[in-house]
């Protein structure tokens, strides 16, 4: 077995997530592929997966060993590519991970029509809503605000707000506020999300803050659950500008203390390090922000 050969097995081991599917897939029976899997890991004098009887755990080494080969296969791909005269035209695997809401809404479609452009490009879009990590093997993850894991460059793509609203059923039947503490008077929509703190919303206007904490009978996980609920007149919600942009020039939703900012949601692109110079990562970028900043347009809210 030789070195490249062995980083396309282990990379393919890691995107089936078990002997099992890897055998399947290779055609071979589990057997084989952990004879493989013990043979790599005894020449390079390391454990790179810790076995459980569910799933295969990357070791440190291990994660080292997946980033770098992630890294050379797509740079052997691309010298191959320049040899044939092409450098402009990525081959191999792209991985987009993404929020279900703005994947579904926005990524899905400006990712199929840049594979429409590249046909020698596979694509492959991973929904998700938990905090991107590295272990779940994207090339590439669209999210809100910058990521917990430093390990993960962070590219920005486009400037991003979120904003107070509410449904007229629900202002029909109390009085609007007027200023940020007005809104503890009010059924507040909370959406439990990554490490933001529970109920705790924090407006900006010019030098002057204010932190309150909200609250109201409804809660969830999911900002799609809370957008339909607001929409029902339930409450009011504290969300992102592009899952709301269409509700509020359509009416269907108003917006409540616009004078007030809150924390930014920038959309960012997450990647590792290590992947940063691959033409198919960086045609993807250029693409995808293209695309967004067609598509938005901030001072159309009313």
């Amino acid at each position: 077995m030789n070195a490249v050969s062995d980083l396309e097995f282990f990379l393919r081991l890691h995107q089936c997530g078990s002997m099992v599917a890897t055998a399947r897939q290779l055609g071979v029976t589990p057997p084989v592929i952990s004879r493989r899997l013990q043979a790599l890991e005894a020449r390079l004098g390391i454990a790179l997966l810790q076995r459980t009887t569910r799933s295969l755990q990357l070791t440190e080494a291990g994660q080292l060993y997946l980033d770098e080969a992630r890294r050379l296969l797509g740079e052997i791909v691309e010298l191959e590519a320049r040899v044939r005269g092409d450098p402009n035209q990525p081959h191999g695997l792209l991985r987009v991970n993404a929020s279900f809401g703005f994947g579904r809404r926005y990524i899905a479609p400006i990712l199929a029509a840049f594979a429409s452009h590249h046909p020698r490009l596979e694509v492959e879009l991973q929904l998700s809503d938990r905090p991107p990590s590295r272990q779940e093997g994207f090339d590439v993850a669209i999210r809100f605000g910058r990521p917990p894991d430093g390990r993960l460059h962070a590219s920005l793509l486009l400037r991003n707000r979120r904003v107070l609203c509410a449904a007229p059923a629900y202002l029909a039947t109390r009085l609007a506020p007027a200023q940020p503490r007005d809104l503890q008077q009010h059924d507040c929509i909370v959406i439990r999300e990554n490490h933001d703190i529970h109920g705790q919303w924090v407006l900006q206007r010019g030098e002057r803050e204010e932190s309150i904490k909200v609250r109201g009978p409804l809660s969830c996980n999911d900002g799609e659950t809370a957008v339909q609920w607001a929409l029902q007149g339930l409450g009011v919600i504290l969300r992102s500008e592009w899952d709301v942009r269409s509700l509020l020039q359509s009416g269907q939703l108003l917006q409540l203390l616009p004078e007030w900012q809150s924390v930014p949601a920038d959309i960012y692109a997450l990647y590792p390090p290590a992947l940063q110079r691959q033409a198919k990562l960086r045609l993807w970028l250029e693409f995808l922000r293209q695309h967004l900043q067609q598509v938005s347009s901030p001072d159309d809210l009313p």
